[in-house]
């Protein structure tokens, strides 16, 4: 069964792959048999992943980008083209988020939160999702959010780049099946992040997440490799446009006593 889920001589690229979840997902990629290029805009945290990435017997390279830059991801995939002629995952984990009272909330801030989450998602998806269809194979994973769902307080911003990431997944993963591309998104429950952990630990947000969690607890950032895993390989060749929860129950849940 474990052959199955070999990425054995596939490249992935995962964008935001130095920190947290996407560093989780990269590492994943790299045990089940990928060789992975885990990318982000801070030259230290991207010479750290890719020396972790080889570490675990894979090739990787330390190149940076910036998701809010077509030039910068199209530099990135150029430069991983020319060390390994081909990619075949896409793991999109760059994103960004603010608590404030929407009523408070700069427009500036509201821009720069799309900016990344939504628009430099899809811009890496182009970028990548070309070279893809070009060669009629590909596997390209969102991350999507429990905000794609239900709304969370004074988050509004990145709640609104959220559910369009899960809409545009569906998007491309319509147009683009044709040629052999699956793009899905996994929405992770509620996991410790540097990007989160303000937010939730000692908190009353922390301790509500909790309560409305049926499994009582936060996620470990390992229990999503699974999922990205399986998205990646060849045995999710019929699975396109779909959102893959991984919340403890959370999404399930209505009246948990």
């Amino acid at each position: 069964m474990t052959d199955m889920f070999d990425l054995t001589n596939k490249t992935a690229v995962v964008i935001g792959g130095t920190s947290g979840i996407g560093l989780t997902l990269a590492q994943g990629l790299a045990r089940a048999g990928a060789n992975v290029v885990p990318s982000g805009r801070r030259a230290g945290l991207v010479e750290v992943a890719a020396a972790q990435i080889r570490a675990l017997g894979r090739r990787s390279l330390a190149l940076t980008a910036d998701v809010t830059g077509r030039e910068s991801l199209q530099k990135l995939l150029d430069i991983v083209l020319a060390e390994f002629s081909t990619v075949e995952i896409l793991v999109n984990c760059a994103g960004r988020i603010a608590r404030k009272p929407t009523l408070d909330l700069p427009e500036a801030e509201w821009a720069e939160i799309m900016e990344t989450n939504l628009n430099g998602t899809l811009r890496a998806c182009q970028v990548f999702g070309r070279h893809m269809v070009e060669r009629s194979y590909g596997r390209i994973i969102n991350i999507a959010s429990l905000s794609s769902f239900v709304a969370l307080y004074e988050v509004a911003a990145y709640g609104a780049s959220k559910s369009a990431v899960a809409s545009l997944t569906k998007s491309l993963a319509i147009e683009w099946a044709p040629f052999g591309v699956c793009v899905n998104a996994i929405t992770p429950g509620v996991f410790l992040t540097d990007l989160n952990a303000s937010l939730l630990t000692g908190t009353a947000r922390g301790q509500e997440f909790l309560a409305r969690t049926p499994m009582k607890r936060f996620g470990k950032l390992e229990e999503l490799v699974g999922a990205a895993v399986y998205l990646a390989s060849d045995e999710a060749s019929f699975t396109t446009g779909h959102n893959l929860v991984i919340d403890g129950g959370f999404l399930a849940s209505g009246v948990n006593q």
